[in-house]
């Protein structure tokens, strides 16, 4: 018994080490500046602070969004959630071509840079499968779960 107190206070302790939630007063001025410019319509906001950069989450329209903010002000990733019908046409051309059987689950738009993909989550009765799609139907990078 001692042992999985020892255990589960180390996990508790190291989980909070890694990411902290912190309040909006507690983001720099230039952090949250970036974020209302570029994402102005957020709402249920909420921060956390992971690896020296700001994690936000937020819904526009009802759709989750996360963006990592440098301490600087530059959006480093920006990851949506999309509508298997929010596909662009290539892509969903390249699932229908490579992937008979499946069916698409959920869909996330991810935003690096000027870097573009679409991750994929496609099942069948047995498997589950996350793809990595450029703009252009290019599968990026794949594995089975």
């Amino acid at each position: 018994m001692k042992k999985i107190l020892l255990l589960t206070t180390a996990l508790f302790y190291s989980v909070i080490s890694f990411a902290q939630d912190i309040p909006a007063n507690e983001v720099p001025s230039v952090v949250l500046n970036t974020f209302k410019q570029k994402f102005p319509k957020a709402m249920d906001v909420e921060w956390e602070l992971k690896n020296k950069l700001y994690k936000v989450e937020f819904e526009i329209s009802r759709k989750d969004h996360e963006a990592w903010i440098s301490s600087e002000g530059s959006v480093v990733k920006h990851k949506q959630d999309l509508k298997a019908t929010e596909l662009p046409k290539e892509v969903t051309a390249s699932i229908a071509a490579n992937y008979k059987g499946y069916r698409i689950d959920d869909v996330d738009k991810i935003e690096t840079g000027a870097k573009t993909l679409y991750k994929v989550e496609l099942k069948t009765s047995s498997q589950e499968q996350d793809v990595f799609f450029d703009q252009s139907g290019k599968v990026v990078e794949g594995d089975v779960k």
